[in-house]
């Protein structure tokens, strides 16, 4: 028999382009036709399903019937009901729902990953043209949120980074940027063309902790540009930071907004915002016109998942949209995508008290930890910083002659303890929704371990103090733009020699991702010393040609 199917293509160059078949007979017989064949009782049987929340409401102790009582996360609805079809499948990807998936990674996840690891198929929607599911999805996390619009990534909140600058500044425009952002701005600098006006953050010297930037840093900058005839096209604040220390987002935004200027808020490690009277509120709330969130940080969705929120009418929504269109995947994970509408939908359903137990349990650790002796606790009394996120738990180690690496690695080692980031003088612990008790006591019992085993000699603390001078941000000259220098012929050369010379590499301590030397900036001694220091303290260094630091590539004069 000779089928003939309508596989006219529809091209659409609006507000999104794509390619796809017309809303008529479909082309894919695997989807189109068994459907047909499964008959009426297997449709509405599709339709009335509920989500299977058993395993997970069990985790969280949510009522059952709260949430059967709720709307139902569109986009994870259509994915299970898809995955349950009886299909022929001959479409990506090869593993074919499970059928041919690598047995080592089935005996570690399941078949069940396999199965909802589906393709751009018509009942799931389109990312970059959404009309169904995906759509109603983002609809409802900007409902949630308090945003005018809300987009999914399944690039990570570095994609909604680029993307909110691309979207906001033009090549050779200026980006006023704290000089501690994570590397997805500076990546971002390098893909536009746009320039950087820095701003140096707060900076507590016994912590070795940078913070956020305050309302006049951001009018003076804005003032120094204007000087020189130029006015900056977009401002950045990364808020809260990874130690969770949160800069005043109200009045940046009032001032921005003053002078027409839109402000981009990375809120990577503050999604949970405003979802507890303990807690911050969001940038959202306080007028920031992008936010960008790791969904996937402090609450539950998959790691890589974020969401970019727009308010406001200073930024041109199709210009996000372009701009996301050409930096993520064309094949978008729709387990991502599906994590992401789960997170919101949990989090729907439980606003007023999801954070509970977490923020109990922060303050029982922190009430303990106040009393182990040689351990210092960050919180606004005993740091520089105006507000941090309660969940955030870091902790000094410096009065017992331990770096945090060190310490680190004891706590790993010996108690099975793992921190979320280690600094030359601190550990910072991220509590969330799935922290126990059981935990928190056995990090107690390993900080009482380290207080009883170790104590500083007058020699260790001067040690300690001489390190605090080596903060690098403070002495800053950029010779080329960091486009120019990325793409400027390079050479290597001693590390010992490198001193003035213009460097041509991005160099991090791994974590937090902060760029210690940035291509286009002079290379200083002051730099230098501080990736050396880290590095004898056990910092992993990222971006370097060379990561053993006996050479780096700097730019040709």
């Amino acid at each position: 028999m000779l089928f003939l199917l309508d596989m006219s293509l529809s091209l659409s160059f609006g507000n999104y382009w794509s390619f796809k078949l017309n809303k008529g007979p479909r082309a894919c017989i695997s989807q189109e036709k068994c459907r047909l064949g499964l008959g009426k009782r297997q449709e509405a049987k599709r339709q009335s399903e509920i989500l299977e929340y058993d395993t997970a409401l069990d985790a969280t102790g949510i009522d059952n019937k709260k949430v059967k009582d709720s709307r139902h996360p569109p986009l994870v609805s259509a994915l299970k009901a898809s995955a349950e079809e009886n299909a022929a499948s001959f479409h990506f990807p090869g593993h074919n729902r499970g059928q041919a998936a690598p047995s080592s990674l089935r005996q570690l996840i399941g078949v069940r990953a396999f199965l909802h690891d589906l393709p751009e198929l018509p009942e799931l929607d389109n990312l970059f043209a959404p009309e169904g599911p995906i759509l109603e999805a983002q609809k409802q996390a900007a409902e949630l949120f308090g945003a005018s619009e809300t987009w999914f990534l399944v690039g990570g909140s570095t994609c909604g980074v680029q993307a909110a600058i691309m979207a906001t500044c033009l090549p050779g425009d200026t980006l006023i940027l704290p000089r501690n952002s994570h590397i997805s701005a500076i990546s971002a600098m390098i893909l536009s063309g746009v320039l950087p006006k820095y701003i140096v953050p707060e900076y507590d010297h016994n912590w070795d902790i940078a913070g956020g930037f305050t309302p006049s840093q951001v009018e003076k900058a804005i003032e120094e540009l204007e000087m020189e005839g130029r006015k900056p096209a977009a401002v950045l604040v990364i808020s809260p930071t990874y130690h969770g220390v949160c800069s005043n987002i109200g009045a940046i935004a009032e001032l921005c907004h003053t002078h027409k200027i839109p402000i981009i808020v990375d809120e990577a490690h503050g999604a949970h915002f405003g979802f507890h009277l303990q807690l911050p509120i969001s940038a959202l709330a306080q007028g920031a016109d992008l936010v960008i969130q790791s969904t996937h940080k402090v609450l539950c969705s998959l790691t890589q998942s974020s969401m970019l929120h727009m308010s406001g009418n200073l930024v041109d929504r199709e210009r996000i949209c372009k701009c996301l269109q050409t930096l993520q995947s064309s094949s978008p994970s729709y387990l991502l995508l599906a994590s992401l509408d789960a997170a919101r939908a949990h989090l729907s359903d439980n606003q007023g008290t999801v954070f509970n137990k977490a923020v109990e349990l922060t303050l029982e650790a922190k009430n303990m930890i106040n009393r182990i002796r040689g351990i210092s606790l960050l919180d606004l009394t005993n740091s520089n910083f105006s507000a941090i996120d309660p969940l955030r738990v870091t902790i000094g180690v410096w009065r017992l002659g331990l770096s945090g690496f060190e310490a680190d690695d004891i706590l790993c080692r010996d108690f099975k303890v793992v921190s979320e980031l280690v600094g030359t003088r601190s550990m910072t612990f991220a509590f969330n929704l799935g922290t126990k008790r059981e935990h928190v006591l056995r990090l107690v019992s390993g900080l009482k371990y380290l207080s009883a085993t170790f104590s500083a000699t007058d020699d260790t603390e001067n040690r300690a103090v001489d390190v605090l001078c080596l903060t690098p941000f403070n002495d800053i000259s950029m010779s080329l733009s960091p486009r120019e220098a990325f793409f400027s012929k390079k050479r290597k050369i001693s590390i010992k020699d490198s001193l003035g010379k213009i460097c041509g590499e991005l160099i991090c301590p791994y974590p937090p991702g902060i760029p210690v030397l940035i291509p286009g900036e002079i290379i200083t001694e002051r730099a230098l010393n501080y990736l050396l220091h880290v590095k004898s303290k056990g910092a992993i260094i990222s971006g370097a040609a060379d990561h053993l630091l006996s050479s780096l590539l700097i730019c040709h004069d």
